[in-house]
């Protein structure tokens, strides 16, 4: 394994160039998205100003027709998960692939030739003082060139210029509104001696050269693929979907448009469908249990099935998807807290069509008494395995069976009204509650920010005002009201984006808000589970207030908090 070494500004000149050493840096199909955050790559230019040492790089040199993409200069949000714009023509020519590095020098080239969500990156040439509480020394930020203004200069500017030390420090300077004192041209002078020696010394980093020209025995793609999991299993950490997702990338070259694809379609109608989940329910769809493990993409046949059945195993998927949001009171990703609760409905459609016809009445039952009791949230590989072995067992999905499989683990599936009044504000269970409560409201509207939501009914700004009394003293104590007491359930409320938006509810107090809204809609009280007596919506009445409406709330989900049936809510 060859060991060579470029400065920084070389390094960068290498991405995406088919005229560079080697025919030039790219990323193989194995490899994820870029993950870092703008924060990530401000930190990674303070620590090379900082002359801290930059991990080798990995590269494998290779004339393979290997699928690959290039680097992203202009990096936008999307491009977390799209990949497909990036990718590169197969070809039997000479090219270094990154297995390991991708992170570093993905953010180099973005803050050398590119941006950030439409800003460059931009330095404090006046900083350099160590600052707390976030140890950062240099600061780096990313800005709109429109309006960055000095001591911000653009890092680019000063990196990849020709121009002399003495010409570079004159341009900044000019940028200057006010007169540069002595001590400010001096830290501009040094700055930018730092700068040019770090960025431009001939030893700036090392890379690691496969060479499967030279060595084609040595290095085959399979050895590639073991040394690419090896390589990343420090640093920012592939997880372990990254990781068996290379696995099966590395015998399939379409499989990154067709899981974008996918995703694209479970995710168009406001829900949050990952690759990690995609991957489990492979798994569990091929019976090969929820856990993963590496070893069993490396198992004969796996990823064989994955590619051969992708058509049945995505199929079902989407079908699981598609009825559970029009048939259930799931309508959008925030009423889902755990999606790990569909893998046995999947399950069930992709091993057992005819079954999982009769399964559909049941269905919501099902999904309605695990979430909001949350029993997928401990130890859920194991549930899911019991769940399935139900199934596969019986060749039904019998919801009597599987409840029965649930609490022989220790789990309950019984709602309680301390479980339920601990649905407030916040809680991811709070939303799949509305969902049930407010089944009129649109949970995928066309723009996100129309979105339904979660609202205080007395505002936290009024509660925050009142005070407590010591009764022994009968002089005021402090805050009566705290987060809990204004947090909880039977004080929130689910409005329209229109409603809690800019002229809306905001920190209005419920005896305004209720009179205006009554006026407009005679049947507001009653969707929301307002008490009538008007006297209780003055704010010295919280209290009186939150007791009525906890009845009305009991009354209204009284079956949830009954043992479960066996019949639909």
């Amino acid at each position: 394994m060859n060991t060579k070494k470029v400065s920084l500004r070389g390094i960068v000149s290498f991405l995406n160039n088919t005229d560079a050493d080697g025919g030039g840096f790219w990323l193989p199909n194995i490899q994820r998205p870029f993950v870092w955050s703008e924060e990530q790559i401000c930190r990674l230019f303070d620590s090379i100003l900082r002359q801290y040492p930059i991990s080798t790089l990995l590269v494998w040199k290779t004339k393979g027709s290997v699928r690959r993409r290039k680097f992203i200069d202009v990096f936008k949000e999307e491009h977390r998960t799209h990949l497909g714009t990036f990718a590169v023509p197969d070809d039997a020519h000479k090219k270094c692939l990154v297995l390991d590095g991708q992170q570093r020098l993905q953010s180099l080239f973005i803050g050398l030739k590119g941006s950030y969500d439409g800003e460059e990156l931009y330095f404090d040439i006046l900083s350099g003082d160590l600052a707390a509480p976030d140890d950062i020394k240099y600061q780096f930020r990313f800005l709109d060139p429109k309006t960055a203004a000095f001591p911000h200069i653009r890092f680019k500017d000063i990196v990849l210029s020709d121009d002399s030390r003495r010409q570079i420090e004159e341009r900044i300077a000019q940028q200057s509104p006010t007169t540069l004192s002595q001590a400010e041209q001096d830290r501009i002078r040094d700055h930018v001696d730092l700068i040019l020696t770090t960025f431009l010394r001939e030893d700036g980093i090392g890379y690691q050269e496969l060479d499967s020209i030279e060595k084609p025995k040595l290095y085959q793609d399979d050895d590639v693929v073991e040394i690419f999991i090896r390589a990343n299993s420090g640093g920012t950490k592939l997880g372990k979907s990254d990781l068996l997702f290379s696995l099966l990338a590395a015998t399939w070259d379409d499989v990154n448009d067709q899981m974008e694809a996918l995703l694209d379609n479970l995710n168009k109608s406001g829900f949050t469908f990952t690759r990690d989940f995609i991957l489990k329910t492979f798994l569990t769809l091929l019976d090969e249990g929820a856990r993963y493990e590496v070893g069993k993409f490396r198992k004969p046949g796996i990823r064989e099935s994955i590619k051969n059945e992708w058509k049945g195993l995505t199929d079902a998927v989407t079908d699981v998807k598609d009825f559970v949001a029009a048939h259930t009171f799931i309508r959008c990703d925030k009423a889902l807290p755990s999606y790990l609760a569909l893998i046995p409905l999947i399950y069930t459609r992709y091993r057992l069509p005819a079954a999982w016809k009769t399964a559909e009445k049941d269905v919501e039952t099902f999904l309605l008494r695990t979430l909001i009791t949350g029993v997928f949230g401990l130890r859920p590989d194991q549930l899911i395995d019991g769940l399935v072995d139900k199934i596969r067992k019986s060749k039904t999905f019998a919801v009597a069976n599987l409840f029965q499989e649930i609490r022989s683990g220790g789990r309950s599936l019984e709602l309680t009204e301390e479980r339920l009044w601990a649905m407030g504000y916040g809680t991811d269970q709070i939303h799949l509650l509305f969902n049930l409560w407010y089944r009129e409201f649109n949970y995928v509207p066309s723009y996100p920010n129309n979105l339904p939501q979660v609202d205080h009914i007395f505002a936290q700004s009024l509660l925050k005002k009142v005070l407590a009394i010591d009764p022994a003293t009968g002089k005021k104590c402090g805050m009566k009201y705290h987060a809990e007491d204004r947090n909880q359930l039977a004080n929130c409320m689910l409005l329209t984006a229109a409603e809690n938006g800019a002229g809306g509810k905001t920190d209005t107090p419920p005896d305004e808000w209720f009179e205006k809204r009554v006026g407009e809609d005679p049947n507001y009280l009653e969707k929301h589970l307002i008490p009538t007596d008007r006297t209780l919506w003055k704010p010295d009445h919280f209290e009186d207030f939150i007791a009525a409406r906890q009845v009305l709330i009991l009354k209204k989900f009284d079956y949830l908090l009954s043992t479960p049936t066996l019949t639909k809510p």
